[in-house]
């Protein structure tokens, strides 16, 4: 009985000890796995992570089919659901519409920032965006052989934020005019 611990220091003490220098922990308590440098490395990729997962679940409740795309173009996250069906597209887009702006909600209740992600679903944007171009195309070359202002139909912010690009483009100035939901663009001319 004389060679006891006496103390629970004692009792805790390793039998042998390793000496670990700092770069070693460091390394290991540094490191994180692929997925996590890939999402923290950039903001749009936790964003349209965030996104996939909201939209994932949602897909789940509703029971409808569709398969989740991510990428990043420019200073946006862009997240589509590939699907057949059109009920998230609705009427005009107002499905769509307000689906993305529920999904924006859910990014920044997860990361606390303002999300400026965009849905598609069903290619609809796509195809939307192709008609726009080809309207706003149709509408410069109205005011450039009439000298005349050129109301359009009322549109969302998406909308007419690709008919004052193509306006731009073709060296023309476009304006905002209204209140929403009537608020429309108009092509001036030079």
């Amino acid at each position: 009985m004389t060679d006891a611990p006496t103390s629970t220091d004692e009792l805790e003490q390793p039998a042998t000890e390793v000496d670990v220098s700092p770069a070693e922990t460091a390394s290991t308590e540094d490191e994180a796995s692929p997925e996590d440098v890939s999402t923290a490395d950039n903001p749009l990729d936790t964003e349209a992570e965030i996104a996939a997962d909201y939209l994932e679940e949602l897909l789940d409740i509703a029971d409808l089919d569709g398969d989740i795309d991510t990428y990043i173009e420019g200073d946006r996250a862009h997240v589509s659901i590939v699907s057949e069906s059109q009920v998230l597209v609705g009427s005009n887009g107002e499905v769509l519409d307000a689906l993305q702006e529920l999904t924006r909600l859910a990014v920044m209740t997860e990361t606390g920032d303002r999300s400026r992600l965009m849905l598609d679903v069903a290619g609809y944007r796509d195809r939307r965006r192709a008609e726009l171009v080809a309207l706003a195309t149709e509408a410069v070359e109205e005011v450039r052989s009439s000298q005349t202002r050129v109301p359009l139909s009322p549109m969302n912010p998406f909308e007419r934020k690709i008919v004052h690009d193509v306006v731009a483009a073709a060296g023309l100035h476009s304006e905002s005019e209204g209140e929403e939901p009537r608020r429309h663009v108009v092509v001036l001319p030079a």
